[in-house]
């Protein structure tokens, strides 16, 4: 059995869950500059930037926003905070960036999941960089994918979608908010997959964040989309969408109670999404210690998880250090899953 699953255990539990996390750094520490003494600076003395790199709408800048509103809402940073869209490659634009011009900036963070490892060893739009390039500084939630179509749409459930792309995989249009072979298209592709189709052979189109990727759906230029169940929720509740199956390993609470889960149906796909935060590769001693410590307050806050149940995640906190680990494992795992689609480097 090869799912996602395992992913999150290859990649969750069993079999490809792409519960999906990434490698120990090289650093001893992470945040620290080996042989630099610091001294304090009274952090953080600016505003602070949160970077989403997707355009707005997706579970980034969900994420994002989330995270600079609890903090506001509870007065654990006393300095602004604004969130930023900086699109571009499911990620890798934005990380070029980061990862040089911004290496030593405390004052900017950013969000990410799954695709800061996955454009690191896949193939195609492969990036150099990845989480090592950065401070993991906590994991903060745990979402799952959803493979979606129009409300009006002729296709009730996801067998029926499946049998159409095992006749001709190129009949119809995948979309997401990822470039190929990373987080969106892998959702997307996963049951396909599981279902005996050539995975290579399935027409996907990209775009910058989930937002554009539900626009795209809801205009006609696209049939069917992988995305996070969270981004579509609201289109869900308006009666814009049918959501045809959750890569969750069992039906999720809410508005998503009577979506079954592709499993149900059959399709052993199961695929979980894990969001973090993340600071600079170099970034100070002083910084580190001051997020977290502020991010452990902020998990632990009513104000915090009551956000979380409101957007549909569940959550999943890990501190720096246990997030490092878990992106050490993950970055094996990921690699394992690429190289059966044949989408590693």
């Amino acid at each position: 059995m090869f799912s996602f699953k395992k992913i999150s255990t290859v990649m969750c539990a069993g079999a490809l869950a792409l519960s999906l996390g990434a490698c120990s750094s090289s650093k001893e520490t992470a945040g620290t500059n080996p042989g630099k003494k610091e001294e304090s600076t009274g952090y953080p003395t600016k505003a602070i930037t949160v970077v989403a790199p997707s355009g707005a709408g997706g579970g980034w800048d969900l994420t994002a926003r989330s995270f600079t509103k609890v903090l506001g809402e509870t007065k654990l940073v006393n300095q602004p905070m604004t969130v930023e869209n900086k699109p571009g490659g499911g990620g890798a634009v934005f990380m070029a960036e980061y990862a040089t011009a911004q290496a030593e900036n405390n004052d900017m963070l950013f969000v990410n999941s799954p695709p800061i490892i996955i454009n690191n060893l896949k193939k195609e739009g492969n990036s150099p960089y990845g989480y090592k390039n950065t401070t993991p500084l906590a994991q903060l939630t745990k979402d799952y994918g959803a493979i979606v179509v129009k409300k009006d749409s002729k296709f009730k459930d996801l067998k029926s979608v499946l049998e159409e792309v095992k006749k001709n995989p190129t009949k119809l249009t995948f979309a997401g908010g990822s470039a190929p072979g990373s987080m969106d298209h892998l959702i997307s592709i996963l049951p396909a997959y599981k279902f005996g189709v050539d995975p290579t052979k399935i027409k996907y189109v990209s775009y910058d964040g989930g937002g554009e990727a539900i626009t795209a759906l809801l205009g006609g230029n696209a049939d069917v989309i992988g995305t996070d169940a969270s981004s579509v929720k609201e289109f869900l509740k308006a009666g814009k969408v049918r959501v045809l199956a959750i890569t969750a390993s069992e039906r999720l609470a809410g508005d998503y109670k009577d979506v079954p889960t592709a499993k149900e149906q059959g399709i052993d796909a199961e695929f979980t999404i894990w969001r973090g935060i993340f600071g600079p590769e170099k970034m100070s001693k002083e910084a580190f210690g001051y997020w977290e410590k502020t991010i452990d307050k902020l998990v632990q806050s009513p104000e915090w998880k009551k956000e979380v149940e409101t957007q549909g995640w569940e959550l999943e906190y890990k501190n720096g250090a246990d997030f490092k680990k878990f992106l050490g494992e993950q970055d094996q795992q990921i690699q394992q899953l690429l190289t059966a689609l044949g989408m590693q480097k």
